[in-house]
């Protein structure tokens, strides 16, 4: 009898073997399924938590995503066929603005309704495990958006991408996986630029993306009603949701994004649950802006964001355009130790620039002052002072403009990067400068990997080049020449 772990190695190279060359977040071509990482089993905590909610290991999932909170939900199917939370796993960065992607290299990281089939799940992914996204769908399409392999993956670090750690999309896959061992085709990605609650749309309301937010929020409160999967279809670049043929119809209706939407109806529970959720969001909504709710600042140069778990672990680091709002979220306290590795060549969101602290939120204070001062010196330090024979051979004109060439070769670099920071603060400090802020950034570079595997990139592990340690707080790191910002630059 063939073993029953085979016969799953066997389906799932089958269903992965019509993957194609991925690129951009992830570099690899999807192989055959083999691999120790791609093949992990549910955590046995996450399996019990399972069992608690009434589910199965391989029942259906569903994955939403919100931005402002850093945060990324799986849903899983219960034996009475709804949805629940199963857990919530706080997003170590995303990239870009609060909208959707609209072209390629934007940086963004795309916001709608997307499908996750076995083919773009990648179990070779440079950052450690992955899958991709699904953007652009027919809808970006129709809009002329363009981009590609917009993912879900490992390594904290992103282009346009969704990153978690290791650790959690270890687990991530694992659900997926086991989804598609248990016969779902796909599951449905939900990207939204927050939770689409009164208080957020308050709060965003002069933002122009927000008429594409109201049609999505259709989406987000069907499935808020329902606890059901919502049925997507686009016509007159458009989403249209839970759509079925009018009574008395002999077909299906057939939907072009671009063109115009056939005759269809939305059944009655799902309209009449909808309508009366909506009529209590306006009404709340009414009297936020009555009341003067402030309208949150649009794009503040800031890229993306970090959720305040892991943003409170990097020295330096700001939680960027991520905040907790209103609703209930991930709290600290339940994060110790934080959730996975955070690798050392970690590039966090920008700190704002000191016009706009008082308004930040205040899980985006700096990490700890005893290191940010010492990496800001480490930026900006004077150059050693001479010595007697060194100024005797300037003096009488033998080495000395070679010398002051190689001393202004090697200090421009962190000079226009504590310039492009923050310039009021690119003074010459007083004191040279010990190694010693150098060992400390590589003593806090990536630590061993949990669950480690034989095939786990070792590339990921390595510590970041010492030009970072001598950054400014806030300035955009020199990346080594083999890593994800270089590599893919012209991506997102």
């Amino acid at each position: 009898m063939i073993n029953r772990a085979f016969v799953r190695v066997l389906l799932t190279s089958a269903a992965l073997a019509a993957g194609a060359l991925l690129t951009g977040c992830n570099s690899d071509q999807v192989a055959l399924a083999t691999n120790a990482k791609a093949n992990q089993p549910v955590p046995p905590k996450l399996v019990a938590t399972i069992a608690e909610k009434d589910m199965d290991t391989q029942s259906p999932i569903l994955v939403r995503v919100f931005k402002q909170e850093a945060e990324l939900e799986v849903w899983k199917q219960d034996r009475s066929g709804k949805f629940g939370l199963l857990k919530t796993y706080p997003i170590c960065r995303w990239s870009g603005d609060l909208g959707p992607k609209v072209r390629e290299g934007d940086r963004q990281a795309p916001e709608g309704f997307y499908s996750i089939n076995p083919s773009q799940m990648n179990p070779q992914s440079a950052y450690y495990l992955s899958f991709n996204t699904g953007y652009p769908n027919a809808f970006d399409k129709a809009l002329g958006r363009s981009g590609s392999q917009l993912m879900v993956h490992g390594d904290c670090s992103s282009r346009g991408c969704f990153a978690m750690t290791d650790e959690q999309i270890a687990e991530i896959y694992a659900l997926g996986r086991e989804s598609f061992f248990g016969g779902q085709r796909a599951f449905q990605f939900q990207a939204y630029p927050f939770r689409m609650t009164p208080v957020n749309m308050a709060r965003h309301r002069n933002n122009p993306n927000m008429p594409f937010w109201r049609m999505i929020k259709e989406g987000y409160d069907q499935f808020e009603v329902t606890r059901q999967e919502p049925k997507v279809d686009f016509c007159e670049k458009k989403y249209v949701f839970n759509a079925q043929k009018p009574p008395g119809a002999t077909r299906d209706p057939v939907f072009d994004a671009a063109a115009k939407c056939p005759a269809y109806v939305v059944p009655d529970e799902i309209t009449s649950a909808v309508r009366e959720k909506q009529q209590a969001d306006e009404a709340e909504y009414a009297k936020l802006v009555a009341k003067g709710t402030p309208v949150a600042k649009l794009n503040t140069g800031i890229d993306g964001g970090m959720n305040p778990v892991f943003a409170n672990r990097v020295p330096g680091a700001s939680t960027g355009l991520s905040d907790a709002g209103e609703a209930p979220g991930l709290s600290l306290a339940n994060f110790t130790p934080v959730p996975g590795t955070i690798p050392g060549h970690v590039n966090p969101p920008r700190a704002p620039g000191a016009d706009e602290v008082a308004a930040a939120p205040a899980s985006a204070a700096p990490a700890p002052a005893p290191v940010v001062p010492s990496t800001r010196v480490a930026a900006v330090s004077a150059p050693e002072k001479p010595s007697f024979m060194s100024s005797l051979a300037r003096k009488v004109g033998i080495g000395g403009n070679a010398a002051a060439d190689t001393t202004a070769a090697t200090a421009k670099p962190a000079e226009s990067r504590a310039a492009e920071a923050k310039p009021a603060e690119a003074k010459p400090a007083p004191k040279p400068v010990a190694a010693k802020p150098v060992e400390t950034r590589q003593a806090a570079a990536r630590p061993p990997y949990k669950p480690a595997t034989s095939d786990a990139p070792a590339t990921t592990a390595s510590a970041p080049v010492q030009t970072q340690t001598a950054l400014v707080s806030g300035a955009v790191p020199v990346l080594q020449s083999n890593s994800f910002d270089s590599r893919f630059a012209g991506f997102k």
